[in-house]
């Protein structure tokens, strides 16, 4: 999916299922339990789609639909109701909703509806809403992966918890974006949101000015490491500052934990409440071809010539190392999508543009036989750290072997020229054994010729 969907519901785990299933949709979300919130950004050109209660703490959301109607003609919006009568469906008719569901609902049939509004709103419209281009250098918060699916659990349950957080992670994984989102999602999302650099905090009354900025909304540390000791001072007296309105502090770091010497103890004890670490894109190679599509529409939107990603190109990219993450994926994409001599997107040419990207390490060369043992045991540790004090899904051996299993047997497939004898051989497995895990995995096969 692809869109904004504004949610009105004054039952905040609602909207945070709801937060959650969307962005891992790939939508955009606004939520709010305020109706006059919701009219404003209405009002205001924001959101593609409206998804609303009916009883609200300030009116009713049924009687909202004809000025929703007024402001933006055509608008889909679903109304959701604990008022499970017949006539709660009637006038959600009348008032010419896009569509009704009674609670308790069930989430995958909403998410059906919903896409299907957004489907309708973009044939109606020919775009998606103007949100889209508000913020053009944001990584999008996208994946299907457990790591992002654990990233995007771990977010809903600190977004309104009264704590500082700090997140971790390598450059270009979105540790800003993830820091945009909490606040967005928040129950400050109307109040300031200010990023905090080294400028700002040159002399005494830096701490001040930047308190007086964010008027008790969300103050966001920009790597934190980057600041010298004289600005980490001046941020530790800053949250020490008694104020009326309190601000949340955030802040950001490319390391797991700081090294010595790069922050102050007294400045991670006050800002490590919560610790979000954001995975990079080695440990979520499954996404990849959301993330590579999700580009190409973008460049799309923006002119460029529709393209799309072979199966065999999808495959040499998630045996990259990605030292940029999601950030050097999109400006390799973005390259390929205007160079490619044809609607799809070769392995040759992924070969050619990652040739000339830095550090392009294999995951297990010759000479360093412990690398991708290593690499496994990292991305299981961080899985299990992502979940906290709960255990991962029952099942885990399996999906993690079928993890390992795909690439391998594609890239294999793809050395040997489609041949499953050859491959086999390779592999070291019996011929029916890889036939059967070709089906299995659905793994498409393509035989040619291997130039040697």
């Amino acid at each position: 999916m692809d869109g904004t969907v504004l949610v009105a519901d004054d039952d905040r785990t609602i909207r945070t299922v709801l937060t959650q299933a969307l962005t891992r949709a790939g939508c955009k979300v606004h939520a709010t339990s305020s109706l006059t919130t919701l009219m404003r950004w209405v009002a205001e050109g924001r959101g593609d789609v409206v998804i609303s209660d009916v009883v609200m703490p300030d009116g009713n959301g049924l009687e909202m639909l004809p000025k929703i109607a007024q402001d933006r003609p055509g608008m889909p919006v679903i109304v959701i109701s604990a008022q499970n009568t017949i006539m709660t469906a009637i006038k959600a008719a009348e008032a010419e909703a896009y569509d009704y569901l009674p609670k308790p609902f069930d989430l995958p049939d909403l998410m059906k509806r919903t896409a299907r509004a957004l489907a309708s709103c973009s044939k109606r419209t020919g775009q998606t809403g103007r949100e889209e281009h508000e913020r053009p250098d944001d990584l999008p918060l996208i994946g299907q992966t457990a790591a992002m699916q654990a990233l995007y659990r771990v977010v809903a349950k600190v977004m309104n918890a009264d704590l500082p957080v700090l997140i971790t992670g390598e450059s270009g994984t979105g540790k800003s974006l993830i820091a945009r989102a909490i606040h967005d999602f928040s129950d400050r999302r109307s109040l300031p949101f200010v990023t905090v650099s080294p400028a700002d905090l040159v002399d005494l009354d830096g701490p001040a000015r930047i308190m007086a900025r964010a008027k008790g909304g969300t103050i966001v540390l920009d790597e934190v490491a980057d600041l010298d000791d004289a600005a980490q001072g001046r941020v530790v007296r800053m949250m020490d500052m008694p104020a009326d309105s309190r601000p949340r502090f955030m802040a950001t770091i490319q390391a797991r934990q700081p090294r010595p010497g790069e922050m102050r103890d007294d400045l991670y004890y006050r800002l490590g409440g919560a610790v979000i670490d954001v995975p990079s894109l080695r440990e979520r190679v499954d996404d990849i071809p959301l993330l590579a599509m999700h580009f190409l529409q973008k460049s799309e939107n923006d002119g460029a010539p529709a393209r799309r990603v072979s199966d065999t190109a999808l495959a040499m990219m998630r045996t990259y190392s990605w030292p940029g993450n999601v950030r050097q994926l999109e400006n390799a994409v973005r390259h390929m999508g205007l160079t490619a001599r044809t609607d799809e997107i070769s392995r040759e040419e992924v070969a050619a543009v990652l040739g000339n990207q830095p550090a392009a390490a294999p995951v297990l060369g010759p000479g360093d036989p412990e690398r991708l043992a290593s690499s496994v045991a990292q991305h299981l540790q961080r899985y299990f750290d992502l979940h906290g004090e709960m255990l991962p899904p029952a099942g885990l051996y399996l999906r993690i072997l079928r993890e390992v299993e795909l690439p391998l047997i594609e890239i294999a497939l793809d050395a040997t020229g489609g041949n499953q004898a050859k491959c086999a051989d390779l592999l070291g497995i019996n011929r029916n054994t890889l036939r059967k895990k070709i089906t299995d995995l659905d793994i498409r096969v393509t035989r040619r010729r291997k130039l040697m």
